[in-house]
């Protein structure tokens, strides 16, 4: 089982880490999870393309998921995407996508018409919405869906990924949550997310005080998650969705060892963890665990 980081972002605007997206390498199959902004971008520069994916998991449909959604179709199909996309979501995903549809539809039918490509199939997009503990199998790999708190965004989602004896975590976008540490307890990976609140200063006119304690409140801080992982026993603590996406790195290393002595790594785009021969590759260098 190999994970890529593709994006470690958030809304934020940075090219040095892109909107939310993770692809997962395992039982001979590509599952992408989430489609944040330069999605399409990124697989390309981890060497997969979009016609390539046999699956994509939505953990919520927050824009900075689920932007580059419409962007993924139409490049796979230009890759020559010939079966139709397996898209699984939440409560609230087949509205997204057929509202989706019909916002490009008339661009999408005339370049349809006019390109005269051999296939439409790539286009096409099947959906299916699990529910809480809702579990997928294919290639001998289960992801399962395990509800998070990102109140008051409605239907957040992680997941645990399965092959053979390995599990991956990867926690979306949330507090804190008992039922998530549960859900990764023994995992030999959990991909989790991170708010880093001394980096959040308060602008009166652009971020006052009150939004940084708004958007804090519904993510987990830099002090609790490492609480996190050591509660969980994991095998290694990845960290992603940085918020903000420039940070004191030394400061935030030492933030989560206060509570978590083992493997921890601050996630960038295009770091692959190959979870069973604990590796780790990035800028053309492979290093081995624990780190």
């Amino acid at each position: 089982m190999r994970l890529t980081l593709l994006g470690t972002g958030c809304p934020q605007v940075d090219p040095g880490r892109m909107g939310p997206a993770n692809l997962v390498r395992a039982g001979g199959r590509a599952l992408l999870f989430d489609c944040g902004s330069g999605v399409t971008q990124r697989l390309v520069q981890a060497g997969t393309r979009g016609s390539e994916i046999d699956a994509l998991f939505l953990t919520h449909l927050h824009s900075d998921h689920v932007v580059d959604f419409h962007q993924l179709l139409v490049s796979s199909w230009h890759q020559g995407r010939t079966r139709s996309w397996k898209v699984f979501g939440p409560p609230g995903t087949l509205g997204f996508v057929e509202r989706s549809a019909a916002l490009w539809k008339p661009e999408l039918d005339i370049r349809v018409a006019h390109e005269k490509r051999p296939n439409e199939a790539g286009l096409d997009v099947q959906v299916t919405e699990y529910a809480d503990g809702q579990a997928f199998r294919g290639g001998g790999v289960t992801v399962t869906a395990v509800k998070v708190n990102h109140d008051p965004f409605p239907e957040t989602y992680g997941f645990v990924v399965e092959q053979d004896s390995l599990r991956l975590v990867i926690s979306s976008d949330t507090v804190a949550w008992p039922p998530l540490i549960a859900a990764a307890r023994g995992a030999d990976l959990l991909l989790h997310e991170v708010f880093i609140r001394r980096e959040m200063r308060p602008d009166p006119d652009h971020r006052p005080q009150e939004t940084i304690d708004a958007v804090a409140s519904y993510h987990t801080l830099s002090t609790e998650v490492g609480r996190v992982a050591a509660e969980a026993d994991v095998g290694m603590l990845v960290l992603n969705h940085f918020v903000p996406t420039r940070f004191d790195a030394e400061a935030v290393v030492a933030d989560v060892r206060a509570h978590w002595p083992g493997a921890l790594v601050l996630g960038e785009d295009l770091m692959t963890f190959d979870i069973a021969a604990r590796t780790l590759s990035h800028a053309g260098a492979t290093v081995a665990f624990p780190l």
